[in-house]
């Protein structure tokens, strides 16, 4: 792939549901969260951002470890959309893979099949599995002023909605597609 495809990890959030910060939490085979979702993104695209709140040294120190560059978001607060707006703004790239940090199952071939259909020409990109949409999410150039733009918690959503016959689906064999961590509870569905 000779586009520059840059992975977006939105690791900002506030982990209400879970109590604590769910990202440093470990899982079953001892890998913190947010961790391992970053290295499944950094497996698959050699160029990633980490998106994060101010004041989570530890995170960004486990996160710049594995290789991501790490983004301060001060308004964390306003939402999902500002850490996407955050990650997005000033990268010169020909596309972006989102991916959120509190899914670590998501397979990183998973994650390069979405990258591949951004690199060429897709304008939106995301897989499938079993009929249902999943994570991550891919954006070409041509919506780097929307993105930069967002506010609140839909993220991309919003532009997917709009432009849903520019999104390419792809069928994966990824049920981690699907799997996000929200509960202390979660952390024990998943094996990896």
């Amino acid at each position: 792939m000779n586009m520059k495809i840059v992975g977006v990890l939105l690791a900002a959030g506030r982990s209400q549901r879970f109590g604590e910060n769910k990202l440093l939490a470990r899982l079953p085979n001892g890998t913190v969260v947010g961790v391992a979702a970053a290295r499944n993104l950094i497996d698959a695209l050699p160029d990633c951002i980490a998106v994060l709140r101010p004041g989570d040294e530890i995170l960004a120190t486990l996160l710049a470890a594995e290789g991501l560059r790490i983004v301060v978001n001060p308004i964390a607060d306003g939402g999902m959309g500002t850490s996407l707006a955050r990650g997005v703004a000033g990268e010169e790239a020909d596309g972006w893979i989102i991916a959120l940090a509190d899914m670590p199952s998501i397979q990183p071939a998973t994650i390069q099949v979405v990258a591949e259909a951004i690199a060429a020409g897709a304008p939106l990109a995301a897989p499938i599995y079993h009929g249902k949409r999943g994570h991550p999410i891919g954006f070409a150039r041509q919506f780097q002023t929307e993105l930069t733009s967002l506010a609140g918690d839909s993220g991309g959503r919003d532009i997917l909605a709009q432009h849903t016959n520019e999104l390419r689906l792809i069928d994966v064999d990824d049920p981690g597609v699907l799997f996000d961590i929200d509960h202390v509870a979660d952390i024990s569905g998943d094996g990896r």
